[in-house]
């Protein structure tokens, strides 16, 4: 396989030129995404339906061109694509376009405090109630809650079932009475998560994306483009820096003499550029019409632990001042040479640091990505499942 980019005259990027010449070099946001340029994968006329090298091409002419995108975050990574994959075209019509011009902010409502890394297990129940349903529950670990519009929602809609065919997928607007935020504040003093509490809250029917009791099929979905966009290029989940751009810090520091920090530095880079590769490959995925697969759950699982190395590397390269929240690497900047933070607290890169024990855990931990591999990839036997044949009220119960 050629991994060369195409050449610098190659009619897809003199496309993106002529455009934003057209533009003035500083489009608006609503400009971009009516010229499918915020989500290019996406089907007409929400995207362009760009293979994965045209949308590549689209990233790096808009990003020499100094053009940010505002959209982004759970919105355009998770709901959007859900959306596209089980929603009416009324959902669709209603929410693709405010997601894709920033307009409206969108959270995750998934985990709860006691389902832990079985997501399958969610106690939250959505009761129908003739054109509406009657939602109580809690989740955990809400990002940017207390900022959205809107949260993609999976309630037990039927507890007589097994646990992953009684769940149903709802859009919940975040003012809806009956919920209630809680903040939870972070080790980097960061406000971004929330625990979330429903009581007696009332969702319309038409706020389902999909059939009722088929949510988990419409999760993983969620699930998998979630791992796509928790592993692009930068360390954290995608934003703040990379390992390219640590790499450049210790470049224009005069590089390293000590041999085992040198050795450290290669190994980035190696790890960065198979992540980078792997990254096309699931992009390949969508070129071929399907949802990302098992190969998500590999990059996340490698992305995860190379975020950890680049933001310990960073601080261990501020030597004895690294004790100190305001120094960078190498007695650099303390902030990020590219900051695309989208959580407080990770525009440094101290507050990085403290952040990055978080990469293992959020979006399906380690551990279950390891699992998932085990199984889907390397064709490993499942684990012994205790609660095989039971409904999911049988096996709550039996827990009491």
């Amino acid at each position: 396989m050629d991994f060369d980019w195409p050449d610098d005259d190659d009619p897809r990027r003199v496309a993106v030129r002529d455009w934003l010449d057209d533009h003035d070099g500083n489009p608006s946001q609503e400009a971009l995404a009516h010229a499918g340029y915020v989500a290019p994968h996406w089907p007409k006329p929400y995207g362009l339906e760009a293979d994965p090298i045209t949308q590549l091409l689209i990233d790096e002419e808009l990003a020499s061109a100094g053009v940010k995108r505002l959209a982004g975050g759970i919105g355009l990574g998770w709901a959007g694509p859900t959306i596209i994959y089980g929603g009416d075209q009324a959902q669709m019509d209603r929410y693709l376009w405010p997601i894709l011009t920033g307009e409206e902010v969108w959270c995750q409502l998934f985990s709860e405090p006691d389902s832990g890394s079985d997501l399958a297990n969610l106690a939250t129940r959505a009761v129908r109630d003739g054109d509406r349903y009657i939602v109580n529950g809690s989740k955990i670990w809400s990002s940017g809650a207390h900022r959205s519009k809107f949260g993609i929602l999976i309630a037990r809609t039927d507890p007589d079932v097994p646990k992953h065919r009684g769940v149903s997928y709802f859009i919940c607007p975040m003012d809806t009475p009956g919920l209630e935020l809680r903040p939870i504040i972070d080790m980097t003093t960061a406000y971004s998560f929330n625990q979330t509490f429903f009581t007696d809250m009332e969702l319309p029917v038409e706020n389902r994306i999909g059939d009722e009791n088929d949510g988990w099929r419409l999760a993983k979905v969620t699930l998998g483009n979630e791992r796509v966009s928790l592993s692009g290029e930068g360390a954290l989940w995608g934003s703040g820096p990379s390992a390219a751009d640590l790499l450049d810090v210790v470049r224009s520091a005069g590089g390293l003499s000590d041999p085992v920090l040198r050795d450290r530095a290669a190994k980035l880079h190696i790890e960065g550029e198979v992540l980078r590769l792997i990254r096309l490959r699931t992009l390949s995925a969508r070129l071929q019409g399907r949802q990302p697969g098992p190969e998500a759950s590999v990059r996340k699982a490698l992305a995860d632990d190379h975020g950890q190395h680049v933001m310990t590397l960073a601080k261990d390269l501020s030597g004895a001042h690294g004790l100190l929240a305001d120094t960078g690497p190498l007695g650099t900047s303390p902030q990020f040479p590219k900051t695309q933070a989208v959580v407080e607290g990770w525009n440094g890169w101290h507050g990085g640091y403290l952040f990055s024990p978080a990469l293992t855990i959020g979006g399906g931990t380690s551990e279950v990505q390891r699992n998932i591999i085990a199984e889907r990839v390397l064709g490993l036997p499942h684990d012994v499942d205790v609660e095989s044949g039971k409904t999911w009220a049988e096996a709550r119960s039996a827990l009491a």
